[in-house]
């Protein structure tokens, strides 16, 4: 009997290592089916998800309430499972370069209560070769174990868009590899218990390594193409969401649009690729030009501000500068490498007053990431410009008089729109500087 019918026999169970935006979906998906234990070093996290409360959104608390996951902080646990999941953050360095330290961790305390017979499958997105030439070594060193022989490890990158409630887990499909062919179709079988959409067998864990970094990569080079006819056409005074929606009338249009590129996923697995691609002596033209210019679009935002502030006749040292929203997406509360803090320290290298509020960011975690802290929407009451930095539901469904009522009483306010979701023509009427990207 194998570990996939075994754990679906409840002989044996699933653990799931991190328990953040990517982790908690699988976790309580497979507790649909199976035994699942779930890990976190954050004990506040473990904490909040026992009493039934997910700080993510992602699944919602009635989920948290009614699953059968076993949460624990004690990695001693892990020993009471032979199939792992790892889904910890990959984040990179001040210097762009990849960060292992959080999957290297995770490498560890799998090592240590790794047992003999197990698979151990990484969904952390990492450049190819990662898998097998680091977090291997240290589950070999950790558990006195060799793999291949007395356990076996698989690579199945996460393809989770958090905030998003109609892609979810089960309806993209999985891609799927492993060591050997064993282990790779054993892994998919677990796999199959969640996945509706079905798995994808890479033909290496190297395959599913490059796939997951090159998706990502795909679509940041396409936003970078938009955010470049952005930056052109607002020179030349044109309306590029004018000129994006009339090129998408035809049927080949990718349907990209531009706009702050942050996140977890496709503002960092670039450097994974350029990163490794440097080490073989091959620097990265398109995809490296692709970064610089996402890279640079909160600052261009920022002098966007400046600049219509002086058209509008504003004293910039007086003017109260309000930015809506700072996670790095939509309808999500998670603020990893969110772009909107570029917005706000180039505002602040010119000594502005500048405050930021966001209905789903939590304030405490923010001022602990980024030293910022975040306003309550009732104390905006006399803005001279706000930002529409993130396209929050909230924000996208209100009508002209929702955002008037912010602004003072002064004439030629400021809207900056960066997601360009607003009815420019109800600001232009009533003597607004309107400004999108």
């Amino acid at each position: 009997m194998n570990i996939y019918e075994k754990i679906v026999n409840g002989d044996e169970s699933l653990a799931l290592i991190g328990l953040g935006y990517v982790g908690m979906p699988i976790a309580i998906e497979f507790a649909k089916k199976v035994d699942v234990i779930g890990f976190d070093i954050d004990e506040k996290k473990i904490g909040l998800y026992k009493k039934g409360i997910d700080p993510t959104l992602e699944v919602g608390d009635e989920a948290i309430k009614n699953t059968t996951v076993k949460f624990t902080s004690d990695p001693v646990d892990l020993k009471k499972a032979k199939f792992h999941i790892v889904a910890v953050p990959t984040p990179i360095n001040q210097d762009k370069t990849p960060n292992l330290k959080p999957v290297e961790s995770a490498s560890k305390l799998v090592g240590e209560n790794l047992l003999p017979g197990s698979i151990v499958v990484y969904e952390s997105t990492v450049y190819p070769g990662a898998t097998e030439d680091i977090c291997i070594p240290i589950l070999e060193e950790y558990s006195g174990l060799k793999c291949g022989i007395d356990f076996s490890v698989g690579y199945s990158p996460e393809r989770i868009n958090p905030g998003d409630k109609v892609h979810t887990l089960d309806k993209i499909v999985k891609i799927v590899s492993g060591i050997d062919n064993q282990t790779r179709d054993e892994i998919a079988e677990v796999y199959k218990l969640v996945i509706n959409a079905g798995v994808h067998l890479a033909s290496s864990i190297k395959v599913a390594e490059a796939a997951k970094v090159v998706e990502n990569s795909q679509r940041d080079i396409n936003i970078a193409f938009m955010n470049e006819l952005a930056i052109v056409f607002d020179k030349m005074g044109i309306d590029s969401m004018d000129v994006v929606e009339a090129m998408n009338t035809k049927w080949n249009s990718l349907g990209f649009y531009p706009g702050l590129v942050g996140g977890h996923c496709i503002g960092v697995d670039p450097y994974y690729f350029i990163s490794e691609a440097e080490k073989l002596g091959y620097h990265s033209q398109i995809i490296s030009s692709g970064r610089k210019i996402n890279d640079s679009m909160g600052e261009f935002v920022a002098q966007a501000v400046i600049k219509e502030l002086i058209k509008a006749n504003k004293n910039l040292k007086k003017s109260r500068i309000v930015i809506l929203g700072f996670t790095f997406k939509e309808n999500c509360p998670d603020i990893r490498n969110t772009k909107v803090t570029d917005i706000y320290k180039t505002l602040n290298e010119y000594e502005l007053n500048v405050e930021i509020t966001d209905p789903y960011a939590d304030p405490e975690e923010v001022f602990q990431e980024y030293g910022i802290n975040l306003i309550p929407e009732s104390s905006i009451k006399d803005a001279d410009c706000l930002i529409l930095a993130v396209g929050h539901d909230k924000y996208k469904n209100k009508e002209f008089s929702y955002f008037d009522q912010l602004f003072n009483d002064e004439k030629n306010n400021v809207m900056i729109d960066v997601k360009s979701i607003l009815d420019k023509t109800d600001f232009l009427k009533n003597n607004y500087k309107y400004w999108s990207l």
